[in-house]
């Protein structure tokens, strides 16, 4: 009876991760969607904590370290997220998703450890004559993938926290090639040596996955980095279906099939935006130090526009396009942004957002950033929509963004975002550019939108230049 309550609970549980990542399309249900997938969770966790039955029969034991955990983990979780701030998101996503790598790989470790160390000593067979072959390609690939995922989601933690920076070496993506290759031929191996010889091998093998996790990001930095995020992530959750695998566990098959497809989507999704190839995202990564040296260059003079003049030809503007950028993060002005708008809004003017799909750290990072201002999600343009509109736009207000709005990437070979899809933002009449200096952005290349005529700079620190434009446009 306890076996079919749990299949129900695991059921209901993957019900409401089906609808949960469908609510999350939309920013009017997204909240009670994530609610709705966090409750099934927490049935699943309960669930099998009271309901599971081992091999012999018998209950989980160890509840206390159990229900520890759980308070520790969950304490922990509340606290830092409540605590962080937009610009510290990217680096709390790699970190969060590097935390169910490292579980992924834990269970394929103890697995392997409770395989193996029931195997008497006088044991003379293979591995492969002691566990089947289904249940040691789960073991591996959540080894190896929840390993990867765990050693490359922590260099791009510290890479986005900018305590790493991005490394790389001649020859490095051979070298990566080789450590994957030396990761399968190692995986073989263990699977067709003797049994008590096997952890050896396994062992091997999990250290050259870290391995490959950390020499697989470490080269990749600007404005791949999204790409890279999206991706790990899809790597944590084909991870956490091999403990699904393992343990029989529906629930957390589904969640982790989820993940890993959606993760996959959005990767897919992101490279299509840049256009580019995820082989050439991983390859070929934005922002190296020769790409910046060919991509610099004497750009000739820019303008800068004073505080009062940015709000006259606002205020008596039709039609105001602003484009987010991680400045707008960093300054937390992002409230001050949303004001500015209802400021222009009351005065007659149409105010709409541009969102390049690759803009900040992390893949949606504008539209976050955007709906915890209570920006509406009507006002926010994805980047093709606001191509068009920028013809037909008096004023584009550029906050923080830099790369996204790079010409280069459409009339430059030698730029390493040459091809690249951007907010094409030098088609209005006029622009107006906030930054706080003329310092490169991300990808660490020079924008030469900021040279030509139309374009205004106007420097200063986003929130406190946004508080300003507000008072200046409501005396305007």
């Amino acid at each position: 009876m306890a076996i079919s309550i749990l299949t129900i609970i695991y059921l209901i549980a993957s019900v409401t991760f089906i609808l949960g990542l469908k609510m999350l399309s939309n920013p009017h249900s997204a909240r009670r969607g994530n609610l709705i997938a966090a409750g099934g969770m927490t049935l699943a966790i309960f669930g099998t904590i009271f309901l599971y039955k081992r091999e012999d029969g018998g209950h989980l034991q160890n509840l206390a370290w159990m229900f520890g955990a759980l308070l520790i983990g969950g304490v922990g979780g509340a606290v830092s997220s409540r605590k962080v701030k937009m610009t510290q998101m990217p680096e709390m996503v790699s970190l969060f998703n590097g935390m169910g790598g490292a579980c992924a790989m834990l269970i394929s470790l103890i697995e392997f450890n409770h395989v193996t160390g029931s195997i008497p000593s006088i044991n003379i067979l293979k591995l492969s004559e002691v566990i089947t072959g289904g249940k040691y390609i789960a073991i591996i690939i959540g080894l190896v993938i929840g390993s990867v995922s765990f050693a490359g989601s922590m260099i791009a933690y510290l890479k986005l926290s900018g305590k790493l920076k991005d490394i790389s070496f001649k020859g490095q993506h051979i070298f990566n090639m080789i450590l994957f290759g030396l990761i399968i031929v190692m995986a073989i191996i263990t699977y067709n040596t003797h049994a008590l010889s096997s952890p050896l091998y396994f062992y091997i093998t999990f250290a050259l996955a870290i391995a490959y996790g950390i020499f697989f990001v470490m080269p990749i930095g600007g404005a791949d980095m999204p790409v890279v995020i999206s991706l790990l992530n899809s790597f944590t959750g084909v991870a956490a279906a091999c403990g699904g695998f393992l343990y029989n566990n529906n629930a957390m098959l589904t969640g982790g099939i989820l993940v890993g497809a959606a993760g996959t989507l959005l990767t897919i999704l992101m490279c299509k935006a840049m256009n580019r190839s995820l082989l050439n995202v991983i390859i070929g990564s934005f922002g190296g130090n020769a790409a910046a040296a060919a991509a610099a260059g004497d750009q000739g003079h820019y303008k800068e526009i004073s505080l009062a003049d940015a709000a006259m030809v606002m205020s008596y503007a039709n039609r105001v396009m602003i484009v987010p950028g991680y400045g707008l993060a960093v300054a937390q002005a992002q409230h001050t942004c949303h004001e500015l708008e209802k400021i222009l809004t009351d005065k007659g003017v149409e105010v709409k957002y541009a969102i390049h799909p690759v803009a900040g750290r992390m893949p949606g990072h504008m539209n976050v950033l955007l709906a915890e201002a209570d920006v509406s999600y009507e006002k926010l343009e994805e980047m093709e929509q606001a191509n068009e509109d920028f013809k037909n736009t008096d004023v584009v207000l550029i906050l923080g963004a830099n790369d996204v709005v790079n010409p280069a990437a459409k009339n430059d070979p030698a730029s390493p975002i040459y091809g690249m899809p951007i907010l094409e933002v030098e088609f209005a009449k006029t622009v107006i550019v906030n930054k706080r200096s003329m310092k490169p952005g991300y990808a660490g290349i020079e924008n030469n939108l900021f040279f030509q005529p139309k374009t205004s700079m106007l420097f200063g620190d986003a929130k406190k230049v946004l508080q300003d434009l507000c008072a200046e446009v409501k005396n305007a």
